[in-house]
């Protein structure tokens, strides 16, 4: 009975044919296979692709998929292609690791973020060099719920997985009026 099984398999999923002589039963088969596969290597590898995925992380995820990919239409063999995204997944876990323990590492595989504004001036070194535009910088303080104008920051980044995150100036309090009537003193005071 268990000497039948990888005549199975080979039936099934199309192990021993061409790539042009695969079924579409057979590449749908393999799909759930590497699918399956590939979910499980990744959750076991704690990989955060659909969170805010550094470049590393985007990286990895196109690797993946398309080496993956080659097991599904037969252009490589099924089993060194789980092999290979499993290794893919090794490494990137690896990296990952010496990312967050060594820090020259993270900057080396994730980048640094970069200063765009400070106390409401534009870096404009770092907006050149990162490719933003002010218009850029405009719309990811409009999406903050900002005002478009740089002078109410003190601090904006270019993070390390593109996001911008902005740090609002906190303003003093300034008095607008003082006024006495009828032996009773108001004070309007601005808070913005």
């Amino acid at each position: 009975m268990l000497q039948e099984v990888p005549k199975v398999l080979d039936t099934i999923l199309g192990l021993g044919v061409e790539a042009r002589e695969i079924t579409a039963w057979q590449a749908a088969l393999r799909a759930i296979v590497v699918y399956g596969f590939t979910l499980i290597i990744v959750r076991l590898g704690r990989q955060r692709l659909l969170g805010r995925a550094t470049a590393f992380d985007v990286i990895f995820g196109i690797m993946i998929g398309s080496v993956m990919s080659r097991g599904i239409n037969s252009s490589a063999g099924l089993v060194p292609t789980l092999a290979g995204g499993t290794m893919l997944v090794v490494l990137h876990a690896v990296f990952s690791s010496l990312a967050y323990h060594t820090s020259w590492v993270g900057n080396l595989v994730k980048g640094n973020p970069v200063l765009l504004v400070e106390d409401g001036r534009i870096q404009e070194n770092a907006m050149r060099g990162t490719s933003l535009s002010g218009q850029d910088l405009a719309e990811a303080l409009r999406l903050e719920g900002n005002e478009p104008d740089p002078s109410t920051i003190r601090l904006a980044y270019l993070e390390r997985n593109g996001t911008i995150s902005i740090v609002t100036a906190t303003r003093e309090p300034r008095i607008l009026r003082v006024a006495v009537e009828d032996g009773v003193q108001t004070v309007r005071i601005s808070l913005e």
